[in-house]
């Protein structure tokens, strides 16, 4: 039997302040044959981000279904947050997993694009390796002038689908086709964001930092820190490790430290064993060290052995 493609989807929406509304979307998305492996929110990003992964068809109505929650519950107008958007669902990238290709999830971006468009009359700009426009390729380009200059941008620089006007409540999405990316932030020993911004402008690529790496210094009002938000989105030339010490580098520098990073979402089992062999000082270590593994992998050898009879 041939089993399926998978993707993953990790659309994220404007909203981590109202449960109901959170649980509303997450609770669309439960499509037969569909995985809803987590969904994480932040009160001061005002965001938040759910991961799921399935075959194309079933991903893309899970994803479809919780977008339509979203435009119906979410109202950009009354929007406060940190962090940048344009939309109620504010992105959805469709990233190739096991036995899926680039190719394929292109085409699975677009096909909901114009789904989206069509059934929620939604604006869609296509980015990543979905675009059609060289410069949306970069989805800080999409996002500029965010929500509230939406509508001027819009009559200059019209969405691939949709009309040339932004939906009143919801705006519009940005939908495309990526790698796998890692969200990682880094909170800092201080309540200056300044020093934040300074940091991000040091770590991220297009300044000159770390190839693949997106930063943003971001205050957060209702803990009372700052962070240095990043996306890794090519962590094997950079991986985890090394985006942590420039930003610790960079930090010292002005005489601060970290306070502690978490990790949105989920990450490939590799981005761990990255951790591992740099900290630990082990450049030889190995999945198969770790019990868990290597007790699966005796249990499947075992079934193996129980049908060859």
């Amino acid at each position: 039997m041939t089993m399926p493609a998978l993707f993953e989807c990790v659309p994220n929406f404007s909203e981590g302040r109202r449960e109901d509304v959170l649980e509303a979307i997450r609770s669309a998305a439960a499509v037969p044959g569909v995985s809803v492996l987590g969904m994480e929110a932040d009160p001061d990003h005002n965001r938040a981000v759910l991961t799921l992964v399935g075959p194309a068809q079933p991903l893309m109505e899970a994803a479809f279904r919780a977008v339509r929650v979203a435009v119906e519950r979410i109202d950009l107008r009354a929007h406060q947050g940190t962090h940048p958007r344009i939309g109620a669902a504010d992105v959805v990238p469709f990233v190739p997993w096991e036995r899926a290709g680039m190719e394929e999830a292109i085409r699975l971006a677009w096909q909901f694009g114009q789904r989206v468009a069509d059934a929620l009359a939604l604006p869609v700009y296509l980015y990543g390796e979905a675009a059609r426009i060289p410069a949306r390729r970069n989805l800080a380009h999409v996002r500029r002038g965010e929500f509230e200059g939406l509508a001027a941008r819009m009559a200059q620089d019209p969405p691939d689908f949709g009309g040339a006007a932004p939906h009143p409540t919801a705006g519009a999405v940005a939908v495309g086709a990526r790698r796998l990316l890692i969200a990682f932030n880094v909170y800092l020993t201080t309540t200056d964001v300044t020093i934040a911004r300074r940091i991000a402008e040091r770590v991220r690529g297009s300044s000159g930092g770390l190839v693949g790496v997106k930063a943003l210094g971001m205050h957060l009002a209702r803990q009372g820190r700052v962070q240095v938000s990043m996306n890794l989105v090519d962590y094997p030339t950079t991986p985890l490790p090394v985006a942590l010490e420039m930003v610790r580098q960079e930090a010292s520098r002005w005489g601060v430290g970290i306070q502690e990073t978490e990790i949105v979402g989920f990450v490939p089992m590799a981005c761990m064993e990255d951790v591992a062999r740099y900290y630990l000082q082990m450049p030889k270590f190995q999945r198969g060290k770790i019990l868990e593994v290597a007790l699966a992998s005796q249990e499947f050898d075992a079934r193996d052995a129980e049908g060859d009879g």
